[in-house]
């Protein structure tokens, strides 16, 4: 990967954006894809819309949702521990002992996740007892209520530690991976995209979604005022090739080679069958995963969009999703981007979407 896109990935990636707070690596959005863009506008609902040929026809619409997971400070104790509501599917059994930042007006505030020690906790609690947001606290070493709300303030978001960490030659992990690198993977199509602009015959818009965690919300908007006749969303899936993962259930997928090309009743079959075109002519590796009904992406959203909108799914291979510790392949982004890239570039007037 070129160091440019790498810094762009990383800065989305230590940079917090949970839901309905996503702003900062929006601003991260715009500033990188300014030099590729023929016009970048954010809507009310925050969603930021990168447009390349914008008045050329069919549209086409990229999208990958930057909001992550996170917490929200709910309230203040008087001892000045903090307690939290889950924002998004957080998995609780993974908070206690974890690293913490707050992030507020009054600017970050780290912290750390605290529960009842094991030797202070009754035979159910040790058993296997169900875990409660009330059962943890964050502690910011402050004295008391007071000297908490100094630093803090009922209504700020709360993330893990961001960070990220290199495992061998092509993986990496830290937390928020899903979604921040589907949405880098939109807006690498559209640079690449970019380089052949001479050769392109539709419109692009790749779009940074917000607030998909609570229900897909930033893709309804985006893309009722987008009207695509095209939607095809990059998200997260689930890897299968570590020991947690049954493949009997949720099927294979495997990092390092190559996105998840989606098929079922959320797909077109006129994008799907040029995905496989795509891939073939570039020779660019994909997996097959199957989608039978609708599915929680964005491009179920878009899929429903005014009359009808003709959509696709990429998946980039994930483990440990809704962790601290996300994993994903650097490769596979690449790949998902080139692969998006190749297929926009066959999309003309005459393109016909309708599944007949």
């Amino acid at each position: 990967m070129q160091s440019e896109s790498y810094d762009f990935l990383h800065s989305m990636l230590t940079t917090p954006s949970v839901t309905g707070f996503e702003q900062p690596v929006a601003r991260i959005v715009r500033r990188r894809m300014q030099p590729f863009a023929d016009k970048i506008t954010t809507d009310l609902h925050g969603n930021t819309i990168v447009a390349l040929n914008p008045s050329a026809s069919p549209r086409v619409m990229l999208a990958g949702h930057i909001d992550q997971i996170g917490l929200m400070v709910k309230y203040i104790a008087d001892e000045g521990f903090i307690y939290f509501a889950a924002v998004g599917g957080v998995d609780l059994a993974v908070l206690p002992g974890s690293k913490l930042t707050i992030h507020g007006a009054k600017g970050p505030v780290d912290g750390v996740i605290g529960r009842k020690p094991i030797h202070l906790m009754k035979a159910e609690e040790r058993n296997g007892a169900k875990l409660e947001t009330h059962d943890l606290w964050i502690d910011i070493g402050a004295k008391d209520k007071a000297a908490a709300m100094e630093k803090v303030a009922v209504g700020d978001c709360v993330t893990y530690s961001l960070g990220v960490t290199k495992l061998g030659d092509d993986f990496i992990a830290g937390a928020g991976m899903d979604d921040k690198v589907g949405a880098f993977v939109v807006m690498e199509a559209l640079r690449l995209c970019h380089e052949k602009r001479s050769s392109m015959k539709c419109a692009l818009f790749a779009v940074a979604t917000v607030q998909e965690e609570i229900g897909l919300r930033g893709a309804h908007t985006s893309a009722f005022g987008v009207d695509p006749t095209v939607g095809i969303a990059v998200d997260v899936t689930h890897a299968t090739d570590n020991p947690g993962a049954e493949k009997k259930q949720v099927g294979e997928a495997t990092l390092g080679k190559g996105p998840t090309i989606s098929f079922g009743a959320n797909i077109n079959p006129v994008v799907v069958q040029m995905m496989l075109d795509a891939a073939k002519e570039h020779d660019r590796p994909y997996q097959r995963q199957a989608a039978p009904g609708a599915t929680g992406t964005d491009a179920n959203a878009m899929q429903l969009a005014r009359a009808g909108v003709a959509t696709g799914l990429i998946g980039i291979p994930n483990r440990y999703m809704h962790t601290q510790v996300e994993v994903v392949s650097l490769s596979d982004l690449e790949n998902s981007a080139a692969l998006l890239a190749d297929m926009i570039l066959k999309i003309g007037p005459d393109t016909d979407f309708a599944p007949r």
